[in-house]
């Protein structure tokens, strides 16, 4: 699965596990919890002074545009966003408090489903024929139509509005990880407005049959050599007792790649201090290619060794990262690798399949010289272009600010303390609100938001979900709503993600294929994949990684990592 999908999986997973709280308010670099929904004065000015649609002025009038302005916009609609009777994209519970409460009102300019590349194919037949953009263009997947709208010149600066208009809130949150810019960076401007996610979302654990551990006696592994004494026993020791032979250790799957969201293996490679398959800073500040390094030699020798013990299947290299759980769940495999909300999917089918079964989320082990690596992930899950011909473009701060000082985290009492919506993510029973989706039918009104999920503060979920595995009391709504909804498991599998933090390997480029990636990294890629898969198979000498690397440098992998650096630095200043 690739990097978007991958991030989108994460996401949808997330929100069907934590619907959040509260939404919007002020408008600026001014805290509008201190302004409540009265607009500066500066700010009735800047946007008395911008024409609104239809003609008319756009004014504040006690923090609500009258008359109402407009905002045309266009994003993907995904399968999961569901509707009620009568309702659909542009009509709905949202649209109609945007318009109410901010006097804006929402229009998407055409809509298309996620599906099939339906969007995209809009998308550029819009942009090849030059027709007329939206207002806002919000979007997450296929990187390559993002550079294309950014590369359009259609799209204003945005980062100069967003250092003029954005609340607070919203830039404290954007500021916990400043290098969510650099993808959407042209020339030094930032073109597109990065939509934030929950860090660490789909950073991983070690999860273990737990039963099986209890069975042999094992404590926690820390390091290989104990996770090797432990998958030993799950190849080899009957862990199941049904007096066959018919498990193994770990379960991963490289049919996509190495270092993967789910089921993967990239921790092998951090703990020799690397990270496969993506762009490593070093100590003296310059991006390597984990591929290539060291390291991922000796994680090569070390899967290798495994895959001759039968600690892991002989079919790894044909699964994907589902099918390889999926060996987990059925209880053939004791050991998988994934992201903490792995219980809510998809080990709930492990107890189905057996419900005496056990599983419990462990840490990372360190290799040799006591290395502990994992992937990160990214703080950013899509991106907001604003159209150069937009009139108001204050009034998608105004709605998003709103977002973020009332929605993203909300305050006891709040309008949104319970949800975004009553009667849609949340409804009263004997009293008592509930985001149950038995008596919510699971709707889910941040998802007609223009940005997806409303608002999303990166430290904020794991921080929470660490806090609340600690034993500490939950007393904001927001901690409240996800004590009510996330497993046990599941917070002890964050509270580990927190704990070993300091130990991500974050993929650090993330700008347009270089000139030399674009006509040379399909070339590379296969050779990267198969070299590997003949290493682990034995199919070929731990040595022929040292040929594949000559090759790789020799065959524009040199040019590709002056080029990485020279955007690096571009977008980074050297810091």
């Amino acid at each position: 699965m690739n990097r978007s999908k991958k991030r989108i999986m994460s996401s949808l997973l997330l929100a069907g596990v934590l619907t959040l709280s509260t939404i919007l308010s002020g408008c600026g670099g001014n805290n509008s919890s201190n302004n409540g929904n009265k607009p500066s004065n500066s700010s009735n000015t800047e946007n008395a002074s911008n024409a609104a649609n239809n003609g008319a002025e756009a004014v504040l009038q006690d923090g609500k545009y009258d008359p109402p302005v407009t905002i045309t916009y266009l994003r993907p609609w995904g399968p999961d966003v569901k509707f009620k009777s009568g309702e659909d994209q542009d009509n709905n519970v949202h649209a109609a408090w945007a318009k109410e409460k901010l006097g804006i009102e929402l229009k998407n300019q055409w809509v298309s489903p996620s599906t099939n590349n339906a969007f995209e194919t809009k998308l550029r037949l819009s942009l090849a024929s030059n027709s007329e953009m939206p207002d806002i263009i919000s979007y997450r997947g296929d990187f390559n139509i993002v550079r294309e709208l950014i590369e359009s010149g259609k799209f204003l600066d945005a980062g100069e509005l967003f250092d003029k208009y954005a609340s607070d809130v919203w830039k404290a949150a954007m500021n916990e990880d400043p290098s969510v810019w650099y993808p959407y960076m042209e020339d030094g401007k930032r073109i597109g407005i990065p939509i934030l996610d929950y860090a660490y979302n789909g950073d991983p654990v070690m999860w273990i049959r737990e039963d099986w551990m209890q069975k042999f006696g094992f404590d926690a592994p820390e390091t290989l050599d104990e996770l090797e004494e432990i998958m030993e026993a799950f190849t080899n020791q009957d862990p199941d007792g049904n007096g066959k032979k018919d498990t193994y250790g770990l379960s991963i799957g490289f049919k996509n790649w190495i270092n993967t969201w789910m089921s993967d293996a990239g921790w092998v490679f951090g703990a020799f201090g690397t990270m496969p398959n993506q762009w490593n800073l070093t100590e003296d500040g310059t991006l390597e290619y984990g591929s290539v390094s060291e390291g991922s030699k000796q994680a090569l020798a070390k899967l290798q060794s495994w895959m001759s013990k039968g600690y892991l299947s002989e079919e790894a290299g044909l699964y994907d990262e589902t099918k390889a759980a999926e060996e987990f769940t059925a209880g053939k495999a004791g050991i998988v690798v994934g992201p903490h909300w792995m219980p809510s999917w998809p080990l709930e089918d492990v107890k189905k399949n057996n419900a005496d079964a056990q599983y419990k989320a462990y840490p990372i082990p360190a290799g040799p010289d006591g290395k502990v690596g994992r992937h990160g992930t990214a703080n950013s899950n899509g991106v907001v272009l604003i159209n150069k011909d937009m009139k108001n473009p204050e009034a998608f701060f105004k709605y998003q600010n709103y977002l973020f000082d009332h929605f993203a985290n909300p305050e006891a009492g709040s309008e949104f303390e319970f949800g975004l919506a009553e009667g849609y993510d949340w409804v009263m029973v004997d009293g008592q609100p509930t985001t149950d989706a038995a008596h919510t039918g699971g709707f889910a009104p941040e998802k007609y938001t223009i940005t997806f999920d409303g608002a999303r503060i990166p430290s904020l979920n794991m921080s929470t979900l660490a806090k609340l595995a600690s034993g500490e009391e939950a007393t904001t709504p927001f901690e409240k709503k996800l004590k009510s909804s996330v497993p046990q498991s599941m917070l002890e599998a964050a509270e580990i993600v927190m704990a070993q933090k300091d130990s991500v390997y974050q993929q650090m480029f993330t700008g347009a294929p270089t000139a030399t990636m674009q006509m040379n990294n399909d070339i590379l890629g296969k050779m990267e994949k198969d070299t590997f898969s003949q290493i682990i198979y034995g199919k070929a000498p731990l040595d022929s990684f040292d040929t594949f690397v000559e090759k790789w440098k020799s065959s524009g992998g040199d040019q590709i990592t002056k080029e990485v650096n020279e955007w690096y630095q571009s977008v980074s200043g050297g810091q």
